[in-house]
C-alpha cells in the first residue's frame, strides 16, 4: 500500500474523548506562541525595544521550541506521558507567571526559552498519544484536531488575547494563560490514562537508530519549510495591516481571527483527507501557500484585499501539518515520540529562521512587506522536499519484495 492510498482499516467512528482533551493544551500552547505577533508594538513601547526587537520574544520562543521537543522526547522517555504531559503543563504555567511580572527584556527572553520546552515536550507526546488513541485509520484526522486546538488559538485565543491585551497591559494574557494551563494540568491527569505494567522503555541508543529513514528527514524539512513561510509573514502582519495596508490597529485582533478560523478549517480538512490522498494535500497546500503570499505582497496597499488573502493564508498554509506529523511518526519507526519532537523542532526552525530573517528584511527598503517576500521564497522551497518524498516513496512501493 503506497502512503497516497486508503488505508484498509480507516474507520468512520468518532475520536475518543481524549483527542478533545489534547486539543484544550495545544490551545494554550498554539495561543501563547502567537499571541505575542498581535501585541509586539504594545510590548516593545513598554519595554522600550524597537519592534523588530520586541519580535525575538516570537523568534526566542521558536528556538525553545526547536531544542525542546527531542530533548524532551529522550528525557522524559521513563515517565509515563500522563505525567510528561502535566509536568509540560505546570512549567508552562511557571513561564508565564514569570512573563506577566517580569520588566526586563532578557529576562522575558529566558522565560519564553524555558516556557517553549515545556510547550515543545507536550507537542510531541500530544502528537503521538492522540494518533495511538484514535488508531492507525484515523491517526490523520486525530492529529488535524489534535493540532487543530493550535489553530483555535488563533480564532479565539490570540484575538481574545490581543484584545485583552490592549485593553488592560499586555501583561494580562500571560497570567490568563498561566491559571488555564494550572487548570488544565488537573485536566491531563484526569483524562489521559496511566501506562500499564506492560510499558516499555526504549533506551537512547534505539531511539537514534531508528531515525535513519531518508524520508522522515524529508519530512522534517518540509515541515521547516511549511511553517517559516506562513510565519514570517505572521509574525509581522501587524505593522503590514496597520502601517502599510491602512487597517485601525483596534481591528487588528478580527484580521487575527479570521487567520486563525482559516488555519482551524485548514487543519480539519487536511487531517481529514491525508488519511486517503496525503501527497495530493501536501502538494496542494505547498502551491496555494505560494501564490497567496504573492498576492499579499502585491496587494499590500489595499486594506481589504490584505485581509482576505490572510484569511486564505491561514486556510492553506497549514493544512499539510496534520499529514507531515503524521509522516514523521510513523517513519519515525521504534523512536515516535522522538520523531513526532522532530518534526515539532522542525515547524519551529523554519518559524525561528523565518521571523530572525523576516525582522531584518522588515529593516530593510522593502519595509512592511519584508516579512511577507521572505515567506513567499521560504514557502516555495517546501515544494522541495515535497517533490524529493513523493519519488522516494515511489521508490520504495516499486522495489521488489
Amino acid at each position: 500500500m503506497t502512503l497516497d492510498q486508503k488505508p484498509a482499516d480507516r474507520t468512520t467512528t468518532r475520536l475518543p474523548l481524549l483527542t478533545y482533551v489534547l486539543a484544550a493544551g495545544t490551545f494554550l500552547m498554539g495561543t501563547t506562541e502567537f499571541v505575542v505577533a498581535g501585541l509586539l508594538p504594545e510590548m516593545a513601547r513598554d519595554l522600550d525595544v524597537s519592534v523588530a526587537r520586541a519580535g525575538l520574544l516570537i523568534t526566542g520562543f521558536a528556538l525553545g521550541m526547536i531544542a525542546g521537543p527531542p530533548a524532551m522526547a529522550i528525557l522524559t522517555r521513563r515517565l509515563p506521558p500522563r505525567w510528561t504531559l502535566s509536568l509540560a503543563l505546570v512549567v508552562f504555567a511557571a513561564g508565564h507567571v514569570v512573563v506577566a511580572v517580569g520588566s526586563i527584556f532578557t529576562v522575558l527572553l529566558l522565560a519564553r526559552f524555558v516556557t517553549a520546552l515545556a510547550t515543545g515536550a507536550f507537542w510531541a507526546v500530544a502528537a503521538v498519544v492522540g494518533a495511538r488513541a484514535a488508531g492507525p485509520g484515523a491517526s490523520s484526522r486525530a492529529l488535524g484536531v489534535v493540532l487543530g486546538g493550535g489553530m483555535l488559538a488563533n480564532v479565539a485565543g490570540v484575538p481574545l488575547g490581543t484584545f485583552a491585551g490592549q485593553l488592560m497591559g499586555w501583561q494580562g494574557p500571560f497570567w490568563a494563560l498561566a491559571v488555564l494551563a494550572a487548570l488544565g494540568a488537573v485536566g491531563i491527569r484526569r483524562f489521559v490514562p496511566g501506562e500499564g505494567p506492560q510499558h516499555q522503555v526504549s533506551s537512547v541508543r534505539s531511539e537514534l537508530v531508528a531515525l535513519r529513514s531518508g524520508r522522515l528527514w524529508l519530512t522534517l524539512a518540509a515541515c521547516a519549510a511549511t511553517t517559516g513561510g506562513v510565519l514570517s509573514a505572521y509574525s509581522y502582519l501587524s505593522p503590514l495591516l496597520t502601517q502599510r495596508a491602512g487597517v485601525a490597529s483596534a481591528l487588528v485582533p478580527l484580521v487575527l481571527a479570521g487567520f486563525g478560523a482559516g488555519a482551524l478549517i485548514g487543519s480539519l480538512v487536511g487531517g481529514r483527507l491525508g488519511d486517503r490522498r496525503p501527497f495530493h494535500v501536501m502538494v496542494g497546500a505547498a502551491s496555494a501557500t505560494v501564490v497567496v503570499l504573492a498576492a499579499l505582497c502585491v496587494l499590500a496597499d489595499e486594506a481589504v484585499p490584505v485581509v482576505v488573502l490572510v484569511t486564505l493564508l491561514g486556510l492553506v498554509g497549514l493544512t499539510a501539518n496534520p499529514v507531515l506529523v503524521g509522516f514523521a511518526v510513523r517513519f519515525g519507526g521504534a523512536a515516535p515520540t522522538l520523531a513526532s519532537g522532530l518534526s515539532t523542532a522542525a515547524f519551529n526552525f523554519g518559524t525561528a529562521v523565518g521571523s530572525w530573517v523576516a525582522g531584518v528584511a522588515l529593516e530593510s527598503s522593502l519595509a512592511e512587506t519584508g516579512p511577507t517576500v521572505v515567506g513567499t521564497v521560504i514557502a516555495a522551497s517546501t515544494l522541495v522536499p515535497v517533490v524529493a518524498l513523493i519519488r522516494a516513496q515511489r521508490r520504495s512501493t516499486s522495489a521488489p519484495r
